[in-house]
């Protein structure tokens, strides 16, 4: 267990943290979640043991190895493959294997065994072997290159410069490292930034099996559902955990606010009421005495603080645009090559069919890095020549977002004079709604841009997208330097835009909420998908499942276990399975089984009905504890409250786990019934 007890902080006179305590207990996998600011990369840096407290406690075994992944890393040129790179954590073990050569080639070179002069090295190399073998020496390779196929490189990757690779892929292999030296904790500032979507379903399945804590900071709202367990939320200098993942979180934080409103207004009434009482009756003999008490008792009266203001109401509506044509786009069959270093071709799509964008497509351009997503985006834009022919629609206006689009601003500029400089028709409330929205706020939209950092700049370009009245967008990693409020306001702004567009992105949630039409690179083709992210990859799970038992050996072992009879033992063993999963089932419930797909559909049928009754079990008990908890009266009793508030988080927790597998078996039951 990691500990924090009043860690205080300050650069300058600016206070980071006062007084900040926290437990980190073992095993947990914790999302550290707020506004951007508030200090969360500090915090990490603090455990890290990068920055050291001003005062305080910070408490960590000695045994522990904390492995930290930075937003950015550091770029150094070792001249290392990536594979060596990779396995350069493993230096004390490659020292020994070279140490071991060296010796082995010292005593072939010695013809007699006997001699002191063969007896001593050779007693040093048995010691080598055996801490070689102690450190499993001979899997390391295997581990280094199954973690880094995982993360994304193909093999002939592995043997190639680290610095021909682009600061992304280098940010995988410093990824890689830090999984290899198995730590305790691990500590990842945005650890998805620089991954694909297939990556990132990897990294999820790697640190899910993972055994000890993780602390990581994500705008990914997707990742942060299926990752963690506990949301730590870092906000006025304090921690306050939630039970269950993100969503979990926005809803129980939502309720604590409306309890918390509800006592800080039930709590203003009584002061106003006491107020006017005092204010009345403080000079007369009657009432005096009564007076002088409620003064007294205000004066020791534990306020309730202010609740946050909830910033979701933000909101932004796109200009709108006028009316295209049907057709917005057409490109013919196509085929894209680049030119290497060396003079070779490297062919990124070949011989594709016939694309076409109708008026309303909200296209989501999706695949792994480097299958040429941003290059068909280009081509789409049309500043990017290719082997076919490219057709704008009638009446079509287009507009393009790409982070480059950062280098385009004007310095010179204050950042509102800088959208102002767009042309657009919108007000300057509706200016600083958008900047606010995109975390520009107060006397910040007055920064001049040359003092902007590159996200900061990102931000302003893509509010100048944004801002202008065009009706077809492309839009390349929008929502990059982005925190999950601001890209709301996005998602907000992009299901009521009017016109069309596609967009590139490996945030799975901002694609769920958007998309209407999946575009997929993929072995030098696209294959199109219309319906949502979450559909697409439904079905692409399953095309990639069928595919593997569709093969010679499966369907072989198939046939095979289809012709041959059962024995009593399989039936007994078949009985003795069944009676195993139903017990689980009723000590457990289905909301708690991760094997629930093995029962039947009868038996699925009968835990869906008992779990709807244990929903409304849930709900009712949440509603009572809400109103018992936003009573002014029981403020009074802290213990109590405390007690309470722990039984409202379990019962929230237990309410929403109930609710996502309610969706996940009657999905599952409704499919195999329509099969």
């Amino acid at each position: 267990m990691i500990q924090l007890k009043d860690i205080s902080l300050s650069f300058g006179s600016r206070d980071i943290f006062k007084n900040l305590s926290w437990h980190i207990k073992d095993g947990k996998r914790i999302g550290l979640f707020g506004p951007n600011g508030v200090g969360k990369t500090t915090l990490l840096n603090m455990l890290a043991g990068l920055y050291t407290p001003d005062s305080g406690a910070l408490t960590i075994p000695p045994s522990y190895v904390i492995g930290y992944l930075p937003q950015e890393v550091e770029e150094t040129d070792t001249g290392r493959t990536v594979l060596e790179e990779a396995l350069s954590v493993f230096k004390e073990v490659l020292d020994l294997e070279r140490e071991s050569e060296s010796i082995s080639e010292q005593l072939n070179q010695i013809s007699d065994h006997s001699s002191g002069e063969y007896k001593k090295p050779l007693a040093r190399l048995d010691v080598i072997h055996n801490e070689l073998r102690t450190r499993d020496s001979h899997t390391i390779k295997y581990q280094t290159e199954k973690l880094l196929l995982g993360l994304g490189f193909e093999v002939d990757h592995l043997d190639k410069p680290l610095n021909t690779f682009s600061g992304g892929w280098r940010m995988r292999v410093a990824l890689a490292k830090l999984l290899l030296q198995n730590p305790n904790i691990l500590l990842l500032d945005e650890p998805t930034n620089h991954l694909d979507i297939e990556s990132i379903d990897w990294l999820e399945e790697y640190l899910k099996s993972f055994q000890g804590s993780v602390i990581l900071v994500s705008h990914d709202q997707y990742f942060l559902n299926r990752m963690v367990t506990t949301i730590a939320e870092l906000s006025t200098g304090r921690i306050t955990e939630y039970a269950g993942n993100y969503s979990s979180y926005v809803e129980e934080r939502q309720s604590r606010l409306e309890i918390q409103k509800s006592a800080y207004d039930n709590q203003q009434r009584m002061i106003k009421e006491t107020e006017r009482f005092i204010e009345r009756f403080r000079y007369k003999n009657t009432k005096a005495k009564q007076a002088q008490s409620r003064i007294k008792m205000l004066e020791k009266l534990e306020r309730v603080p202010v609740p946050e203001s909830d910033d979701a109401s933000i909101k932004f509506n796109f200009p709108e645009p006028k009316q295209s044509g049907k057709v917005v786009l057409e490109l013919s069959e196509f085929s894209k090559s680049y030119k290497n270093k060396d003079g070779s071709e490297l062919e990124v799509f070949h011989k594709v069919r016939p694309l076409d964008i109708s008026r309303g497509d909200k296209i989501a351009l999706i695949g792994k890095n480097g299958a040429g997503k941003s290059t068909l985006a280009r081509m789409l834009l049309g500043t990017e020549p290719f082997d076919g022919e490219r057709k704008l629609g009638h009446n079509v206006e287009l507009t393009y977002f790409a982070q480059h689009q950062a280098e385009s601003l004007d310095p010179s500029n204050s950042v509102i004079e800088e959208l102002k400089s767009a042309g657009h028709t919108q007000n300057d409330p509706d200016i600083r709604t958008l900047l606010g929205a995109f975390l520009f706020r107060a006397d910040d939209v007055f920064k001049p841009v040359s003092v902007l950092s590159g996200g900061e700049k990102s931000r302003i370009a893509l509010a100048k997208t944004l801002l202008s009245p065009k009706n077809f967008m492309i839009l390349d990693e929008p929502t990059n330097h982005l925190d999950i409020q601001s890209r709301g306001v996005l998602i907000d702004s992009l299901r009521n835009y009017k016109g069309t567009f596609v967009v590139v992105s490996h945030d799975r949630h901002f694609l769920d909420s958007v998309a209407n039409k999946i575009w997929y690179a993929e072995e030098k083709g696209l294959v199109t998908y219309p319906g949502t992210y979450s559909e697409f990859h439904y079905h692409q799970a399953k095309r990639e499942k069928e595919g593997a038992s569709d093969s010679f050996e499966n369907k072989k072992e198939t046939v095979q276990a289809i012709n041959k009879p059962r024995s009593s033992k399989d039936k007994r063993k078949e009985a003795e399975r069944r009676n195993r999963l139903y017990a689980e089932l009723v000590e457990r419930g289905i909301e708690n089984m991760d094997n629930w797909e093995e029962l039947s559909l009868k038996q699925l049928q009968t835990a869906l009905s008992n779990l709807e009754k244990r929903i409304h079990s849930y709900e009712d008990k949440k509603i009572e504890l809400e109103q018992f908890l936003a009573d002014p009266s029981s403020l009074n009793d802290k213990g109590r409250v405390e007690d309470l508030s722990l039984n409202y988080r379990e019962v929230a927790e237990n309410l929403q786990k109930s609710y996502e597998r309610w969706d996940q078996v009657t999905a599952y039951i409704e499919s195999n019934i329509n099969n």
